[in-house]
């Protein structure tokens, strides 16, 4: 069984070559996407022993997404396959400053069909941790319930909960995503926002009003990933500063984040301090941003240490 679980909706995900307007666009690069297997990947690639597991289309594109989460060394053996509803899609309009344009196609997708039923308690009862993202509650009423009693699960097994935001304000409202956001946040042992997302939720611009709000929470463990100043890890109501890694060029800031996040779990499954995992961290999201494409950056361990190699030996094994 996976130390590590996670799951929640992929995308088959289709990108231009170039830099342009995607209604210009006549020819695309198939790939996928999707915070969780990103995480998934990411922390697969880092050496940890991963689980993912999910709803999809009983399609091509369906089966490409499973052999290739699987050829990544993650277990999908709870993978489901739904031959009454398709594989979601999304496309991505690329721009020169390094964010792009996302489109999503995944209303009536065979994930939003997900329900409790489709829960396996054993699996989460044997893992450390269940990483769950806020994208899976805004797909539809039964992707929330299922987010929640996977969260009891959790609970009742023991089994430590992660939870990254992740807000998607084209799937909901914020008003919505407060309610639901904040509490999940409380029943989780590691919280990963962003502070663009901590603006959201606390309807705040100032930095010192949401490290209140966050010391506040009382979660045991709290990291705000703050872009290129890196992030703030914050720990029996104490914040402290972990500076982040300087970067030539930002090509593609997608699936930064979920890399965080394998970063960050993965060294603390390997038993590193959460100030070393964090810093760890950095450097992932901070590698990821040099790649076009949602997982195409994850590193390896040894790309991992190579990239940290003027920072010393914080992802020791």
């Amino acid at each position: 069984m996976p130390e590590l679980i996670t799951f929640g909706e992929s995308m088959v995900l289709l990108t231009p070559p170039n830099i342009g307007a995607l209604e210009d666009a006549g020819v695309f690069i198939r790939s996928m996407g999707g915070a969780e297997s990103n995480f998934a990947i990411g922390a697969a690639r880092l050496g940890a022993s991963v689980g993912w597991f999910s709803r999809l289309g009983k399609d091509p594109f369906g089966m490409y997404m499973l052999k290739k989460i699987r050829g990544e060394g993650v277990d999908t053996s709870r993978v489901v396959f739904d031959p009454s509803y398709p594989t979601a899609l999304m496309l991505k309009e690329l721009k020169a400053t390094g964010n792009p344009n996302v489109y999503y196609y995944r209303r009536g997708s065979a994930f939003s069909q997900m329900s409790p039923r489709d829960l396996d308690e054993s699996y989460i009862a044997e893992a450390k941790i269940l990483h769950i993202t806020g994208i899976t509650p805004a797909l539809s009423d039964g992707c929330r319930e299922t987010v929640f009693a996977a969260l009891e699960m959790a609970k009742r097994n023991g089994t430590k909960v992660s939870f990254d935001p992740n807000i998607r304000l084209k799937l909901w409202s914020i008003e919505a995503a407060r309610k639901v956001l904040f509490e999940i946040a409380s029943r989780c042992d590691y919280f990963l926002p962003g502070e663009e997302e901590l603006k959201l939720l606390f309807d705040t611009d100032e930095r010192e009003q949401w490290i209140k709000r966050i010391i506040e929470m009382g979660v045991p463990c709290t990291v705000v990933k703050l872009g290129e100043e890196g992030c703030m890890l914050f720990e029996n109501g104490h914040g402290t500063p972990i500076p982040g890694y300087t970067v030539a060029r930002v090509v593609d800031t997608v699936g930064a984040g979920d890399g965080f996040a394998a970063g960050f779990l993965s060294s603390v499954l390997r038993g590193l301090s959460l100030d070393k995992a964090a810093n760890a961290a950095n450097a992932v999201g901070a590698r990821c941003v040099t790649f076009h494409g949602d997982m195409e950056g994850l590193p390896t361990f040894e790309e991992l240490a190579t990239f940290m190699g003027t920072r010393g030996s914080e992802v020791e094994r």
